[in-house]
């Protein structure tokens, strides 16, 4: 559902360099092949992002975005720190990794990171009460 002036994950991608979008795309596609009933939305941070309902920080476990030059995956702390050795060749923040953008990226690495970040998210069960 579109709100206001947000835009939709398709327009964000379209938006990029025409040499990334299939990268992205091919994130996007990753993310929803390990995490298939995730809700994919645009509301946090203006870049996609994936969650679950029940958890706390609403749920997001993972973001991409681009930033030039690199195809960035955004997972929830502590889940790179406990990846560092697989990370160690790449640009590494707290929470985002930085692929480069004229390069594959790793998928298998790629897929660790996003079910690392879900179970760093079940974790954190919110309790209704």
């Amino acid at each position: 559902m579109r709100k206001g002036s947000e835009k939709t994950v398709n327009e964000y991608i379209t938006e990029c360099p025409k040499e990334i979008q299939d990268k992205l795309r091919d994130m996007r596609f990753l993310i929803k092949k390990v995490a298939p009933t995730a809700v994919e939305r645009m509301d946090y941070f203006g870049i996609p992002g994936y969650s679950y309902e029940g958890y706390d920080y609403d749920g997001m476990f993972v973001w991409f975005s681009y930033k030039k030059p690199y195809i960035r995956l955004h997972v929830r702390p502590p889940v790179l720190q406990e990846h560092i050795k697989e990370v160690s060749e790449y640009s590494v923040t707290k929470s985002i990794i930085s692929f480069p953008g004229n390069k594959k990226v790793p998928v298998g690495l790629a897929g660790k990171l996003i079910k690392a970040s879900i179970n760093v998210m079940k974790k954190r069960k919110i309790n209704k009460k």
